[in-house]
């Protein structure tokens, strides 16, 4: 094994020495620009993939042989290097100082996701020429103030009583706008019995009918009488007795309705002041209606109250309860006539004499006809008859009931009341329903309340109607 006499250390392996420019490359790997390099870690500086740069790469070899140089030969110190060494170890030591600050800066512009390259909108190519392209502004068209308040229909902003706000009206302020007179009544609730009395005492300055007819008695005065109820139920409702030929009734009559304290306290109380009329459809005078839950129902009172317009313009003519059943091994069909209430009263002495007539329709043809009992001096009477007629299963499919409540009258004929129709041709929606509960179950008795309709409007929507008298 040989030395070299220049170096301290063997640097000959076999007996052969290397040539003067491996220590050159020792004596520049052991400068201080080459320390400096073996102090940089390139793991911690690694620069982003796809970065190509020829300086880089030709840094980058000469770096990679200089490390396999300093790795083999021994450290040389400064004064042996020759001007050749100190020449190419200035190079290096620039090549690595450019390096370094080139990774770096791209480490600090490194960001933390991948950059997309997004051109402003502006910018864009819209076809074969570049085009500033910028968002449509949606603006609403310009409309003069002419044509804008000529859209305005006056006949909707048009000063209507009926529109008007009746509760923000005193009661000297409703007598005077509509003229239709007062109402004296009196409410208190029984806390024992749990049901609250209604008292109707009178009325004053009713207004007189405005029409004239020679057939009648007299038409300067009313027939008035007052129906009450507590909505929203409106059908159980009470009536009083008409009062014959006078603007200022006095009725003196108390009601009880069988209500919770806490359920009357959330309705309200409803009267209406109906003119009597034998020959043609009663008249609503006005209506007074006062919440339960603004007065003390317990402690009770007396209020005088203005009537006003009301939009119902004719009373309801009652209702009637019905129960059908139909046995198909008998071709029967059974029906129960159990009672009716609040019927339209066709006598002013002792209200009304009710009685139902029922005729069986096939097709159009009049098979049968039965009647209840005549009920005395009342307009809510109990029937509870029953009847029966012969119908086979091939006709029910075309059967027709029709139910007319007359009132008697002894001196003129029977006054009409109201009628429906239940069957092939009903008159409304429950008569229909009620007919198909019956088609679906055989032998179970159907039970149903209908409220009555006039003879026009059942002749108007029932052939089956027209076929009775």
């Amino acid at each position: 094994r040989g030395s070299c006499p220049s170096c301290p250390t063997s640097c000959c392996v076999a007996g052969r020495a290397k040539p003067a420019a491996s220590h050159a490359g020792s004596a520049a790997a052991a400068s201080p620009a080459t320390r400096r390099w073996r102090s940089w870690d390139p793991s911690l500086h690694r620069p982003p993939p796809g970065f190509n740069d020829k300086n880089e790469d030709k840094d980058g070899d000469s770096d990679k042989d200089g490390d396999n140089n300093t790795a083999t030969d021994p450290p040389m110190t400064p004064q042996d290097a020759s001007p050749d060494c100190r020449r190419s170890s200035s190079d290096t030591s620039r090549s690595t100082y450019s390096l370094t600050r080139r990774v770096s800066s791209l480490e600090s512009r490194r960001p933390s996701s991948p950059l997309i390259d997004i051109k402003p909108i502006e910018f864009w190519a819209m076809g074969s020429k570049k085009e500033a392209v910028q968002p449509a502004v949606l603006r609403k068209p310009y409309v003069p103030a002419d044509d804008y308040f000529h859209k305005f229909e006056p006949q909707l902003y048009s000063v209507d009583s009926s529109s008007d706000d009746v509760d923000s009206l005193t009661d000297e302020e409703i007598l005077s706008r509509y003229q239709l007179g007062m109402l004296h009544f009196s409410t208190q609730y029984d806390l024992l019995h749990n049901h609250l009395t209604v008292r109707v005492i009178e009325a004053r300055d009713l207004p007189p009918p405005l029409a004239c007819d020679s057939s009648r008695q007299d038409m300067a005065h009313s027939n008035p009488y007052v129906k009450m109820s507590l909505l929203p139920d409106q059908k159980n409702s009470r009536q009083t007795g008409v009062k014959r030929k006078t603007q200022n009734p006095v009725f003196e009559e108390r009601y009880t309705f069988d209500i919770p304290f806490l359920e009357a306290q959330r309705r309200t109380l409803l009267f209406s002041v109906v003119d009597f009329d034998k020959f043609s459809r009663h008249c609503v005078i006005g209506k007074v209606a006062m919440s339960l839950c603004d007065v003390d129902l317990v402690r009770g009172g007396h209020w005088w109250k203005a009537l006003v317009p009301s939009s119902q313009n004719e009373v309801e003519l009652g209702e009637l309860l019905l129960s059908l059943n139909y046995l198909p091994s008998a071709g029967r069909l059974n029906v129960d006539i159990i009672r009716a209430k609040q019927l339209l009263q066709t006598d002013m002495s002792q209200g009304s004499d009710p009685f139902v007539k029922i005729q069986l329709v096939t097709g159009l043809k009049l098979v049968k006809t039965k009647k209840t009992s005549c009920m005395r001096g009342t307009i809510d009477p109990f029937f509870n008859e029953s009847f029966s007629f012969r119908v086979t299963q091939a006709d029910l499919q075309d059967a027709s009931l029709v139910f007319t409540v007359y009132g008697h009258n002894m001196k003129s004929s029977n006054d009409f009341v109201g009628r429906i129709v239940i069957g092939q041709y009903s008159t409304g929606p429950p008569e229909s329903s009620h007919w198909r509960h019956l088609l679906t179950s055989h032998r179970t008795p159907v039970e149903q309340w209908h409220s009555l309709r006039s003879r026009a409007e059942c002749d108007r929507v029932s052939p089956a109607s027209l076929e009775v008298t």
